[in-house]
């Protein structure tokens, strides 16, 4: 059986679409206001330079595309995709102004673009939502270009003491601020599927197995975000 989220898809996109009015602030909420840093810190393992391209995969409302359309200017491009159609709607209505910046309904395991069309992938707290990790990783590592960046920016469970603690904590406020927010059973949703996510070094491993070359993961704030990164061979075979 593949690894994978066994929450029905449909299920998963409906609840997306509920919790996208709230979805920031929730984040920054959940995130003890540290969301900013990790996103820098995926975007510059992109190892993106001006004039350059990206596709941002699960984008919810688009902080990270907006941070990759910076790190290619105004002559690069940039596509956030997700399949919640609110997020984008949302995404669409407070980053139209960005240059080289647009947004689509897409699906993560069959992603609307040809091969090697892009510099970099991302996905920022969103693989863990996929009914198939591998495919995920490996519809990313196609389209992107040969020697192109594959990053997954990701909550995990730590081994840290330290982690522990805060992922004890993590455990116990976020179904709390989800009822507070009025989306009780979407935030305990949040908790079940970090539970249910696989660690570094299975994820490493999947990676590899999708093809990715110089796979390495990163613990961040002690170990409760895990930031993994491969990048694409020149020659890469798509996985049986």
């Amino acid at each position: 059986m593949a690894d994978g989220n066994a929450a029905p898809p449909a299920e998963v996109r409906a609840m997306f679409d509920r919790i996208s009015p709230v979805y920031d602030l929730m984040n920054q909420l959940i995130s003890g206001f540290q969301e900013p840093r990790w996103r820098r810190r995926a975007v510059r393992e992109t190892r993106l330079r001006p004039g350059m391209s990206a596709v941002d995969v699960a984008c919810g409302t688009g902080k990270v595309s907006t941070s990759l359309a910076k790190a290619v200017g105004p002559r690069g491009r940039v596509v956030g995709l997700d399949f919640s159609p609110r997020m984008i709607d949302r995404a669409r209505r407070e980053r139209s102004a960005v240059p080289g910046l647009s947004f689509v309904v897409g699906d993560a395991l069959a992603l609307p673009f040809d091969d090697a069309t892009f510099d970099a992938a991302t996905i920022a707290f969103g693989m863990r939502n996929l009914p198939d990790y591998a495919r995920g990783f490996a519809e990313m590592t196609r389209v992107v270009r040969p020697g192109g960046r594959v990053v997954c920016l990701e909550i995990s469970r730590p081994r840290s003491t330290l982690g522990r603690a805060i992922q004890r904590w993590f455990d116990w406020v976020v179904p709390v601020i989800g009822r507070v927010a009025g989306q009780g059973d979407a935030y305990a949703y949040l908790v079940a599927s970090t539970r249910g996510y696989p660690g570094p070094d299975r994820i490493a491993t999947i990676m590899r197995g999708v093809g990715l070359d110089d796979v390495r993961w990163t613990p961040l704030s002690g170990g409760i975000v895990t930031l993994h990164t491969g990048t694409k061979p020149a020659a890469w075979t798509p996985p049986g």
